[in-house]
């Protein structure tokens, strides 16, 4: 394919949705969340598209005011940490996050024994709650 032809394609991609590469509003936000909801389900075609669209999220919910305090509580903190926050936010039990599994290693992975998140419960739960999977990960 020729250059200009990507070129033109991408001009029209973004044009038609510019939330993929940065979002502006609230509105762009939900745009970009329900994209993202039609692409994970065949995530191995739209990896590409996906990676962009959620660094276009990241950047929006880092940033804007809506995710203000939410940020400042989980800045720090590590999976385990941001876990047992949604869940007090959402007045969840180790019976209500199917997205890891049993109660019992629901218990496991919040008293550190010997269990971790793993990359699908993340993906599963930032689905569920509509956050970024960065939020899981350790920040200084």
């Amino acid at each position: 394919m020729e250059l200009a032809t990507i070129a033109a394609k991408a001009h029209e991609l973004f044009r038609e949705a510019p939330f993929i590469a940065h979002i502006h509003n609230d509105d762009d936000y939900r745009q970009a969340l329900a994209l993202m909801d039609e692409l994970i389900d065949d995530y191995d075609d739209n990896r590409t598209l996906i990676e962009v669209l959620e660094a276009s999220i990241e950047r929006w919910e880092e940033t804007s005011e809506e995710f203000a305090d939410f940020n400042a509580r989980v800045a720090g903190l590590d999976d385990v940490a941001v876990l047992k926050l949604l869940m007090e936010q959402h007045g969840l039990g180790i019976a209500d996050l199917p997205e890891i599994g049993s109660k019992s290693l629901v218990s496991k992975i919040l008293n550190g024994r010997g269990r971790h998140l793993t990359r699908n419960h993340i993906q599963a739960l930032s689905q569920r709650f509509d956050i970024s999977p960065a939020l899981f990960f350790h920040r200084h």
